[in-house]
Parts: C-alpha cells; structure tokens; sequence
C-alpha cells in the first residue's frame, strides 16, 4: 500500500483523491496534495457519462420518446440553412454515441463559448458533408443534449439532476457558475479549488464539460451503475438504459464507445482530461474513481488501475 501511494505521489502527481468500493461498500479512500472528502474538482469530459444518465431519466419518465427522435424535434424555432440536409436526419443517439458529422476540421471551443448562445452555436456545427454514423468525438456538440434536456424536461438541467439524480444519492448539488471570458475559463481549468456547474449565457448548463463533484460523487455514480440503476432499494435509472449506454454503440479503431461511456474490454468508464475517471469492473464489483487536477497530457489512468490497483483491491 505505502508503494503504491509513493507511486500517486511521484508519477501521478496531479491525482486529488481516489475511491474504491467493492461489494457496495467504500473499501479504500486517500487523498493527496491538501484535498479532502468535501473538495470537488473539475471532472472534465466525465460530465459527459452524468449527462448520459439524465437523458435514460428524461426516457424513463416519459419526458423523451426514445433516442431515435431527431435533434431538431427539440429545437422547433431552429432555422436550418438553405440545402442543409444532414442535420435533419441526426437523431439524439447519434449525439450519445459521437456519430453525427460537423462542419468543422477541429472543434472551434472559442466561438461556441463566446456566443450568446451555445446550443444554437453547436447546432450550426452540426450536419455538413461528413457521414451520419462514423465515430467522431465532440464536446462542444455534446452540449446540444443539454438543449434537449432543458427542452424535453421544462427544467435547467441542474434542476433536473438535483431532482432525480444528486439528492437519491445524497450528492451535495452544485449551484450554476458562469464564466465571462478567457481568463475565467482557465481559472476554472486550472485553479486548486472550484466548485459549480458552469451554464451558458441562455443558463444551460454544460454537457461536455463542466460540472465539479467529489470523489466520494464519483464513487456512488459508478455504484449506481453498477446496481443495475438501484439505490438505497430504489429504481432510479432503469437497468436497460444502463445497459445501453455500456455496451458498444460506436468504434474508432480499438476504441469503443456507448452512449457518452467509454468501453473497455469487460468494464466501462467515464473518462475525463487530466486523468478524471469512473471505473467499473461489473464482474468484480469493483468501482474505481479518480479526481484529478487539471494536467495537459496526463499520465494514462486506465492503465494505472489494471496495473496497480484492481491487483491491489480485489
């Protein structure tokens, strides 16, 4: 144990907190650089797998039909450019599963985030003349799910997490940050200690980034998952979505993806920049999360786990 939190320390330097549970119960918790239980960190692209639970809620109260309904359902005041066929036919799933086509080379984060509006910015990405159905990863379209939920749900999409996802689990909901420009950005990237979730300038909170948690957060989201969609006796997220969204829906290369899930092998995980993750293991019952710093180019988490800690834990 001492060689491993030697091992965090030295090469893993970034890492603020880790949480193991097993068999439904919390089996190990350390936390490094001054963080405690109560810290929330930034969790990156982990905001995305949050995202997808609401949506199976959203479903599972009959707030959305299915995930075969097209995006510009939600968005009925949308006006779509002359000969723009595409978008048309993108449907909610092709967003879980980063399979809709864009009209950008590389995504423009500056233009959609200094818009007044960044769910219509996202949506005039959407569509042009790539493939529906060919694996491409975005975070800045993932930010029309939040569109969608706000539209579906008639609430913000804090209001709706808070309702059916953050209180059952005893989560402490963040409340909405905003950020006015460059600098704040950054700030929020890069700064010891945040909090929030942040929202747009039309209050839609992020979808692809964003959203601040703990550890222990992370930990429970995993074992919900885990559950098969149960907590503390009650059926929250219905288990088919939970097997949906984790098994294959799209791949690029080795790469495998659900809906907003990464894919790995017999286990799933949301994975977010700096070395952010959910990890679980539904045959050992094992759920690994990791809260991190942000850190250009950090060090590989996945493997981190497979090597050092499932042997270590199970």
């Amino acid at each position: 144990m001492n060689n491993f939190e030697d091992l965090i320390e030295k090469e893993y330097s970034n890492i603020a907190g880790i949480a193991i549970r097993k068999d439904n119960h919390l089996i190990y918790e350390k936390y490094f650089d001054g963080y405690t239980p109560d810290d929330a960190l930034h969790i990156a692209s982990v905001t995305k797998s949050i995202i997808s639970i609401l949506i199976g809620m959203a479903i599972d109260k009959g707030y959305m039909k299915n995930i075969e309904q097209h995006v510009l359902d939600f968005f009925p005041n949308y006006i779509v450019k002359r000969g723009e066929k595409t978008i048309q036919n993108i449907t909610i799933a092709n967003l879980l599963s980063m399979t809709a086509p864009y009209k950008y080379k590389s995504e423009p984060y500056t233009k959609v985030y200094s818009s007044d509006d960044w769910v219509k910015a996202a949506l005039d990405l959407l569509g042009g003349k790539g493939s529906i159905g060919v694996f491409n990863y975005s975070t800045v379209g993932t930010h029309i799910l939040s569109g969608v939920l706000t539209t579906a749900t008639g609430q913000s999409v804090l209001d709706f997490a808070t309702e059916n996802l953050f209180k059952p689990l005893a989560i402490k909901a963040p409340t909405n940050t905003t950020i006015q420009n460059k600098e704040d950005y950054f700030a929020f990237l890069k700064d010891k200690y945040v909090t929030g979730w942040i929202v747009d300038p039309k209050e839609v909170n992020t979808a692809g980034w964003g959203l601040t948690l703990t550890t222990r957060d992370m930990a429970k989201i995993g074992q919900l998952y885990l559950n098969g969609g149960v907590w503390n006796g009650r059926q929250i997220l219905s288990s088919q979505w939970i097997e949906d969204s984790t098994k294959v829906q799209s791949r690029s290369g080795k790469l495998t993806y659900g809906y907003l899930w990464w894919i790995l092998d017999d286990c799933y995980a949301a994975l977010g920049d700096g070395g952010n993750v959910i990890f679980i293991n539904p045959q050992k019952k094992m759920v690994i999360s990791i809260a991190s710093r942000f850190m250009p180019r950090a060090k590989d988490r996945v493997e981190l786990i497979r090597k050092h800690m499932m042997p270590l834990f199970e």
